[in-house]
């Protein structure tokens, strides 16, 4: 069984900061692709951000030059570093990694609880 906890949510104003974290444990092989997806009241989830083993990374163009994401392999985290926040990134925000949990099962694709973001004017 795998688990996502993920945290650093919160109400912050506009122009501010947040640092979300998550952290993958459980039965766990390899982990491939890490992320963050957000979900707004009435919309579809989208991507944020997200990031390879390699360190490879992939942003929305909205967030572009304000978000950061990174990942801690040794301790199976995942961050994202969200600056200069604006009233249109209030979503839930949920963390994404897709992994093994044995040398001979697939790859699936996992997903935290979320978390709320809310960002006033």
């Amino acid at each position: 069984q795998v688990q996502l906890v993920e945290s650093g949510g919160g109400l912050v104003q506009a122009g501010q900061s947040l640092r979300l974290s998550c952290v993958a444990s459980g039965s766990i092989r390899r982990i491939n692709t890490m992320g963050w997806y957000r979900q707004a009241p009435g919309m579809q989830r989208e991507l944020v951000a997200t990031i390879t083993t390699g360190g490879g990374s992939n942003y929305a163009d909205s967030v572009k030059g304000r978000f950061t994401v990174s990942r801690d392999n040794a301790k199976n985290t995942v961050y994202l570093q969200m600056n200069s926040l604006k009233p249109e990134d209030t979503a839930v925000y949920y963390c994404n990694v897709i992994l093994q949990t044995s040398s001979t099962s697939p790859w699936f694709s996992h997903w935290g609880q979320g978390t709320q973001v809310t960002v006033s004017s």
